[in-house]
């Protein structure tokens, strides 16, 4: 049993050119860790991703496919259900809030790690407090801090003490728990883990991940293997020779209506909770000015670029949270094409390079909007650069304009670690506020909903934040992607969650 803080409405929990391609397709088939051992290895599932696992250090990572890599090795006491992205508990069986300010967990008495010693509530506390410590360095610095006291009560549980009242405690709690002994450690990717998965063997572009028993989840019956292909084809092709069964948004949608055309393929999707959006460097002439900004919004006819580019699987945005998460306003108007506007707003500026990721579908999108901005009067180049280069020009603030995406809008809070101003070149330890967004006031009513519990306060904060940060347009939001996999065989235990987690290979708990 878990008790969450009461309060009413649904935000009690969360706390708050391809036609070659299509034919060839048709026409193919319409180290140390655990599970070390000299005999063969047994058959694995073969999950295929665009790019290489770069950490399996949990305590650090921070890219997508790290964190969804990570999240299989290493548990926190709270997960999020991958269908409705409640929390709901992990390694605790139990979650009281005593007070604003005090809570109390009681953990799985049979919950143990993965070199098979229990989960005990100092490690815990070890956890929260390196976690929390400076001089480690961990981007999870401020979240862990926030807990300012942790006390062992018995041998299953404890008691966490908060800082202050913070409305986004129970989703913080989704932080791995590590090995007290480890946490410190300079182990990395071999830290012991709570997840239902191992680490086995580490390759170039081949990560190999061994079931476990943890405890409380279910056993998996076969060993994963994360292996990246960077091109589309090969994946595709992949596929439908039966040598990977999960691709799980790695195939552009002009890709999907071939592959369902095959009787021993799946399409599963969802609606993502995402955001998609033009990242401005707003701390530099002329996109210093809002009304420059509006410009570049006007200039785009979203519709046309998700159905045309995106086979339809998305949904335009009219901020940046999904319409259907209770912190979104329900009364924001469609963010709609004004070529008009855009004219006025964007003609004869100097041309704009618009940075992307390598990825052939992300290319092809940010080819049509610059299209769709050079038409508007802004000469736009389109960049395509690797993820890892992006995103240094990104956060040394050598861009103008760049397309990325907020893979996970679960907990509205995450959304002051891109657009709070403290965030302004921190290194990461504070923010990632790479617009350079400084609204003063944006930045109290950040202050204030991270404070409170209340949904309704909450509610309206969000309200506020969303109305100003429109006006300022910061960044401009596109569209909310739909979260898709191609599955086959025995990938079909997969399903894709609205977060784009792998959630559904960890099974349910007890």
């Amino acid at each position: 049993m878990v008790r969450y803080p009461s309060s009413s409405g649904s935000c009690a929990v969360r706390l708050c050119p391809w036609a070659g391609l299509a034919t060839a397709l048709l026409a193919l088939g319409l180290g140390m860790g655990c599970g070390s051992s000299t005999t063969a290895e047994p058959s694995a599932i073969e999950l295929t991703v665009p790019l290489e696992v770069t950490s399996l250090d949990p305590r650090f990572s921070t890219r997508s496919l790290d964190l969804k890599a990570n999240r299989l090795l290493h548990i926190g006491l709270v997960s999020l259900d991958p269908r409705t992205l409640e929390p709901h508990p992990a390694a605790a069986s139990r979650i009281e809030r005593v007070s604003d300010r005090v809570i109390r967990i009681e953990l799985r008495p049979r919950a143990r790690f993965s070199d098979g010693d229990p989960l005990e509530p100092r490690d815990v506390c070890a956890t929260l407090s390196a976690l929390g410590d400076p001089k480690l360095g961990s981007p999870y610095q401020s979240i862990a801090a926030a807990f300012s006291g942790c006390t062992p009560q018995g041998a299953h549980a404890l008691e966490l003490n908060l800082a202050q009242p913070r409305a986004s405690w129970l989703t913080d709690l989704e932080l791995p728990i590590l090995k007290a002994e480890q946490v410190r450690s300079p182990l990395g990717s071999h830290l012991a883990g709570l997840g239902p998965y191992c680490l086995g063997r580490v390759e170039r572009g081949l990560v190999r991940l061994e079931p476990t028993d943890n405890g409380w989840l279910p056993r998996p019956k076969h060993p994963l293997e994360l292996r990246t292909v960077r091109d589309e084809n090969a994946r595709a092709m992949r596929l439908l020779a039966g040598k990977s069964e999960i691709v799980p948004g790695g195939l552009s949608p002009a890709l999907l209506p071939v592959l369902e055309r095959s009787s021993s393929l799946t399409v599963k999707s969802q609606p993502g909770a995402n955001i998609t959006y033009i990242l401005v460097q707003g701390g530099r002439a002329p996109f210093d000015r809002p009304e420059t900004r509006w410009g570049l919004s006007y200039a785009l006819r979203r519709e046309v670029l998700i159905e045309e580019l995106l086979a339809g699987r998305a949904q335009p945005a009219r901020w940046l949270l999904p319409p259907t998460h209770w912190a979104s306003p329900k009364t924001l108007p469609p963010l709609g094409y004004e070529p008009t506007q855009a004219h006025q707003r964007l003609s004869g500026l100097e041309p704009v390079q618009l940075l992307t990721s390598s990825d052939r579908s992300r290319v092809l999108v940010a080819r049509g909007i610059a299209q769709m901005l050079t038409e508007a009067g802004l000469p736009t180049s389109v960049l395509p650069l690797e993820l890892g280069v992006l995103l240094s020009r990104l956060d040394s603030g050598n861009y103008t304009l760049a397309i990325l995406q907020i893979p996970e809008l679960t907990e509205p809070h995450v959304l002051s670690w891109f657009f709070h101003p403290r965030g302004i070149r921190s290194g990461g330890l504070l923010g990632r506020n790479r617009a350079e967004y400084r609204n003063p006031q944006v930045a109290e009513w950040f202050d204030r909903a991270g404070a409170t519990s209340e949904c309704a306060e909450r509610t309206a904060l969000y309200s506020r934040i969303a109305s100003q940060m429109l006006r300022d347009m910061p960044v401009v939001p596109l569209w909310h992607e739909d979260q898709v996999a191609v599955v086959r065989g025995r990938g079909q235990l997969f399903s894709p969650s609205s977060d784009g987690r792998f959630s559904s290979l960890l099974g349910s708990a007890d």
